[in-house]
């Protein structure tokens, strides 16, 4: 029998393999243009769950956190804490190690920045800038972006949260067996 791990994972490269990606990151058309930093998106948890069934636990903020991180990009060891966080974040709010450790090899594996997807490492820059640290004009720009998105937006929440539509799953909500 092949572990949910390892379903996970071949499931993620034949994704890419397909060219298949999510349109939730698609910056929208109004962004800056193809040198400047896109403005600031978020899909949750990407290809995986934002919450567990019957919507306790809820590690989507741990996934919104680690986006912030993604779409501003920068060096690989940043990317590397950036997952780590995510991690530990995701078993804090799970408390299932597994959990945790299944989304970090997922994140490792299906966010480099060579990837071109719209969850891929550095996804609020045009795609091919790699592992670069962020110039001190590029942060500026970054920050103005962020702004940006929490004048509108107020708070940095789960899309399922921000657009008031229901998530898959409610916060305290039974599926047909009562769990």
């Amino acid at each position: 029998m092949i572990s949910l791990q390892k379903q996970m994972i071949a499931t993620l490269l034949a994704l890419f393999l397909t060219g298949n990606t999510s349109a939730q990151n698609t910056p929208p058309a109004t962004s800056k243009a193809t040198t400047g930093i896109q403005e600031f998106t978020t899909d949750g948890c990407s290809l995986f769950p934002d919450r567990a069934p019957g919507g306790t636990p809820d590690w989507c903020d741990c996934c919104v956190q680690h986006d912030v991180a993604y779409w501003r990009g920068g060096t690989e060891e940043e990317r590397l804490q950036a997952d780590i966080a995510l991690r530990e974040c995701v078993q804090n709010k799970s408390g299932s190690p597994q959990l945790a450790q299944m989304m970090y090899n997922g994140v490792r594996v299906g966010g480099d920045a060579a990837l071109n997807t719209t969850f891929r490492w550095g996804y609020g820059w045009p795609y091919g800038r790699g592992y670069r640290a962020l110039s001190a004009e590029e942060q500026q720009q970054a920050a103005q972006a962020m702004a940006r998105y929490l004048k509108q937006h107020t708070a940095l929440q789960c899309p399922s949260q921000a657009s008031g539509l229901p998530a898959l799953f409610s916060k305290g909500e039974k599926n047909e067996y009562g769990k």
